[in-house]
């Protein structure tokens, strides 16, 4: 009889978590595998996802789903052009009988927040979440109240193009550690999507699939995987090489290098290795570091997106051997 070591034990519990949830997933979500397996990197890194489509292509049920996969306490906020940033932090109301304040706690207070159309609320309402974000705490009334660990945030967008709706500011995207798209369906795959559900919606049928303390464990046990120096140094290069671009007004910062690293030893874990490849790293370069970018006004009429610049990146730096 052969005996686990520690680390291989923890390895195997990490990777049994993450398959109850990949499958949880695979209940409500049809021809989404590589996608649901990127926003479970970020979720099991500790980062935050945004995710940018048209209309009716299944973010906010992706969202519900991961939310209902946990137990965890699951908040939503529906952003509107009215919505305030008491109505997302919380706010002080005055007892009568105690003649005292007392602080409600608004949904930020969970630990998996769904944005809901974050771009259809104000400026001002959107950077209510830049604190928590990044620090896990939000600043109240003079007092720093700590959030409860974990916390995640999920937010979905329709595209600035589309009316209504307000482009979040840098310090907002830079927040999120990955942000991409959905897309359409196959043909093939849209008619099981119709009956599927022709009866009923899958995601009512969801139930929770792990713990509080599994996805803690979880999150864990992502940093044990293994990444070299190169790596690193190849991380970095990338990185940096965005803020020598002519037409990057504003290239990606040491956060996108965290973000790039935590999440590539995500998706390694995801997919059954404990330590990080390059290939994983290119992966995952263009959905972490473009939307980071900001270029120049020429550019963008010109046609240039940030995503084809991030892919160029990617093939000019020397890849480690």
């Amino acid at each position: 009889m052969v005996l686990m070591t520690a680390p291989q034990h923890s390895f195997e519990q990490a990777r049994t978590t993450i398959a109850k949830l990949q499958t949880n997933l695979n209940q409500v979500m049809v021809g989404q595998q590589r996608n649901l397996q990127w926003l479970l990197a970020a979720f099991s890194s500790a980062g935050h996802v945004l995710l940018e489509d048209v209309p009716g292509t299944g973010k906010t049920t992706l969202a519900k789903a991961l939310a209902l996969s946990c137990h965890a306490d699951f908040q939503r906020i529906q952003f509107t052009p009215d919505l305030l940033p008491s109505d997302i932090l919380g706010l002080s109301i005055f007892d009568q009988q105690t003649q005292s304040f007392r602080f409600e706690k608004g949904p930020i207070f969970c630990h998996i927040l769904l944005a809901d159309e974050i771009n259809r609320a104000s400026p001002r309402t959107q950077s209510a979440l830049l604190e928590a974000m990044a620090e896990n705490q939000v600043s109240i009334d003079r007092k720093i109240r700590v959030l409860q660990a974990p916390f995640f945030v999920i937010a979905t967008q329709n595209p600035v193009e589309f009316h209504g709706t307000y482009p979040l500011p840098e310090a907002q995207l830079d927040r999120f550690a990955l942000k991409f798209s959905l897309g359409y369906v196959t043909a093939e795959q849209e008619v099981a999507i119709l009956q599927s559900q022709s009866q009923k919606l899958a995601i009512d049928s969801l139930q929770p699939c792990i713990s509080l303390a599994e996805l803690c464990q979880l999150q864990e046990q992502v940093k044990q995987v293994r990444i070299s120096t190169e790596l690193q140094h190849y991380i970095v290069a990338i990185v940096a090489e965005t803020r020598n671009i002519p037409e990057v007004k504003l290239g990606a910062s040491p956060r996108a290098s965290l973000a790039l690293m935590k999440c590539a030893q995500a998706l390694a874990l995801i997919d059954g290795s404990d330590f990080v490849t390059p290939d994983v790293i290119q992966e995952l370069a263009v959905p972490v570091i473009a939307h980071r970018l900001g270029l120049d006004s020429q550019s963008t009429f010109s046609g240039i997106d940030a995503k084809s610049l991030v892919h160029d990146i990617v093939q000019k730096i020397t890849v480690p051997v």
